[in-house]
């Protein structure tokens, strides 16, 4: 049963791939998610329906602009297969509940996190913020239980810490995520959080080996480090702590 709402999921995922890439170009520039008609940044023609189909247009267009040639960033065909296989994974796993609807709002809104923060280096408080208010809904609904609040709590008030002791690291940006992951996965943000960490230091010690001393001066965005870390932790996360626990 699981398998087929996940098969179902697959096209409607990639219907809102497209959406949320329309919302992680747009929201940060305070552009309206509706109008006008999506078009090419670099010589501004319209996109033609033909042209906005998710995956397939990319690949007949080969990654470029239809009137200019200008190339699209990989980015958005990116967005849209991740979100359908996270929708995917959400109902395969949780099936038919409120428990997969708030993993879903969460991994919709990781995605568009993901997006912006590397195009922008913003966590867009108008994405983060209401998506804790309705995964915390759901999540009390599912389960009623503090954990979750308690859980948003204490994961943003210990990023506030490392916030405020090294500002030049992390950005409030990175302690509302915190929040969202908190409310979301419960006891798991305690995966979530030093797993992310753990896979932003991948790229410090690259830019280090490159760079030296030089790289101090240069910003890696965190807040996709933290989704990535987030995603194993909701699929994984109880099984990894449970495991840790009886180990120990």
């Amino acid at each position: 049963m699981a398998v087929a709402l996940g098969a179902f999921a697959v096209l409607p995922g990639l219907a809102l791939g497209s959406f949320l890439n329309v919302v992680a170009a747009r929201l940060p520039e305070r552009r309206s998610l509706i109008h006008p008609r999506s078009a090419c940044g670099a010589c501004a023609a319209q996109i033609a329906w033909y042209d906005n189909i998710p995956l397939l247009s990319y690949a007949l267009l080969r990654g470029r602009c239809r009137s200019c040639g200008t190339r699209i960033s990989p980015l958005y065909p990116a967005v849209e297969p991740a979100t359908a296989v996270l929708l995917v994974a959400c109902l395969v796993v949780f099936g038919l509940t409120l428990h997969a609807a708030a993993a879903g709002v969460f991994c919709a809104a990781l995605v568009v996190i993901t997006a912006t923060d590397l195009t922008h280096r913003i966590v867009p408080n108008w994405v983060v913020l209401p998506s804790a208010v309705v995964v915390c809904a759901l999540m009390t609904l599912w389960d009623p239980s503090l954990e979750w609040v308690a859980a948003g709590v204490g994961a943003s008030l210990l990023l506030l810490i490392a916030a405020l002791a090294y500002p030049g690291g992390l950005g409030m940006g990175d302690v509302k995520l915190a929040l969202l992951m908190g409310v979301a996965l419960g006891r798991a943000v305690a995966v979530a959080l030093p797993l992310g960490m753990i896979l932003a230091l991948v790229p410090a010690v690259v830019l280090f080996v490159r760079h030296g001393s030089g790289a101090r001066k240069m910003a890696i965005p965190f807040a996709p480090f933290l989704a990535l870390g987030s995603v194993i932790a909701l699929f994984a996360g109880d099984a990894l702590i449970d495991a840790y626990t009886s180990t120990f």
